[in-house]
């Protein structure tokens, strides 16, 4: 029953912009093979249920006729890999995802977390602390403090943290209300254009289609990753002195990473010509940044009129923390996600999903975003731009809390692998296969991982 629910729910937010009705998710999805995350949320099935959406809108963008869309196939076990790890290094390792500091403290009256792998957001959380980078002894002076007064200090300076919360807490919470209230997808029409043209090559959908990509951990990159695989040219850029060492060689498959600092003239000239000649900006920063940096919506309107524009946020788009800095384990603290894991455990500390569902479910209702305003642009020339966050997603899994906790988090063999070697920036590596599959259509990646700012600011010709 989770399933049928998760299903509903997306295909609802979808049918919101869908001039010819509700899709029927469910009925369109074919389970292959078998595949269970443990968790006491149906994470697995969110994991097919996006998926499945993302597979869905591609499919009916490449059936632009109208005929019947068909079966889509997704296998169940590869699903739940695509939701943590798919590569499998060859002689070298990837980096831990966390920094050593990083982590869920006990406060003087309940728990928080601490994110700081971004030396900026360390810099924040050690800064009010007062105390050396050393574990124990963040420990023992988190402990002094009370947990919101830690959280909303921290937050202040520019850092991550999050208090948790229990479910029924989080209901009442302004924020979570606020959440609770918003669209799962917030759509908005921006005009019309001349339709686009009909797609040339059914086996790569996306041929052709330029996507700048502005998002950094994680879920605005598994979104790219699909439009990549597909066919997509996808440029990201990024600032200097960022990294995601554990996160890249996951997520830049398929991609181009070029960097640009958007505060220097001629870097914002040679955004302004990849803005103008993009037909999708995908970008994850929180409200008012771009436009602090002089590209707000008006703007980027302006600069390409027929711009198809997806954006994420962590804590959602209303509310009093809509501008809040925020992570997927953040965010599980914050909506009752580990709270209710820890009491179903026992354990007497935070319980988290067994991967980073947030941002991979958010990173392929994005992709299933971007190809559904594909789909209305070249049938009837309608613009349109579309919100998601974090935290709507959290939402939506918490309505399946309670399943029977089952299954185990998959490790990588043969069978799940692609034949070949991928050649990253960091060395060969093994990728797993990709458990979306329709009319024969498979994805094809056309580039290896490759490091940040390794490929110049520009489009293919």
């Amino acid at each position: 029953m989770a399933l049928t629910g998760l299903c509903s729910e997306i295909a609802r937010a979808f049918a919101a912009e869908e001039p010819d009705g509700e899709a029927d998710l469910a009925g369109a999805l074919v389970a292959e093979g078998q595949g269970a995350l443990p968790s006491w949320f149906a994470v697995s099935d969110l994991a097919f249920a996006t998926i499945g959406m993302a597979g869905l809108t591609l499919a009916r963008l490449a059936r632009g006729d109208g005929s019947d869309v068909p079966a889509i196939a997704i296998d169940q076990r590869l699903a739940t890999i695509w939701f943590a790890t798919t590569i499998q290094p060859i002689d070298w390792q990837l980096p831990g995802i966390w920094d050593d500091i990083a982590g869920d403290y006990r406060a003087q009256d309940g728990w928080i977390r601490l994110h700081t792998n971004a030396l900026k957001h360390r810099a924040a959380a050690l800064g009010v602390l007062g105390c050396a980078a050393d574990k124990p002894e963040v420990g023992q002076t988190v402990s002094g403090w009370k947990a919101d007064a830690l959280e909303s200090a921290v937050v202040e300076a520019g850092g991550c943290a999050a208090v948790m919360r229990s479910v029924e807490d989080w209901a009442v919470h302004p924020q979570g209300r606020a959440v609770a209230g918003e669209p799962l997808v917030i759509w908005q029409r921006n005009g019309e254009v001349e339709p686009d043209p009909p797609i040339v090559d059914s086996t790569s959908p996306l041929a052709g289609l330029r996507v700048l990509d502005l998002t950094r951990i994680l879920a605005g990159p598994v979104a790219s990753r699909f439009l990549a695989g597909y066919g997509a040219d996808v440029l990201r850029i990024d600032p200097p002195g960022w990294d995601e060492p554990a996160a890249a060689p996951e997520v830049t498959l398929g991609k181009r990473c070029a960097g640009l600092d958007l505060t220097q003239d001629a870097d914002r000239a040679v955004f302004d010509t990849l803005l103008g000649g993009a037909d999708v900006l995908l970008h994850g920063y929180r409200p008012g940044a771009l436009e602090a940096l002089g590209y707000g919506p008006a703007e980027r309107r302006e600069k390409n009129p027929g711009l198809i524009d997806v954006c994420l946020d962590a804590y959602g788009w209303s509310g009093p923390w809509a501008g809040r800095r925020g992570f997927d384990s953040l965010v599980q603290m914050s909506s009752g996600i580990a709270a209710y894991g820890m009491a179903r455990e026992g354990g007497g500390k935070p319980f988290p999903l067994p991967v980073q569902a947030l941002d991979h479910g958010t990173g392929c209702l994005l992709a299933a975003a971007v190809l559904h305003a594909l789909r209305r642009r070249r049938s009837d020339g309608t613009v349109l731009s579309a919100r998601l966050s974090l935290a709507r997603t959290a939402h939506l899994l918490s309505a399946t809390a309670g399943v029977a906790k089952h299954g185990t988090k998959p490790t990588l063999g043969e069978a799940d692998l692609e034949v070949g070697l991928e050649q990253t920036a960091w060395g060969p590596a093994r990728r797993a296969r990709f458990p979306l599959r329709f009319d024969g259509i498979a994805p094809e990646w056309r580039y290896p991982a490759s490091r940040l700012r390794s490929a110049a600011a520009a489009w293919l010709a």
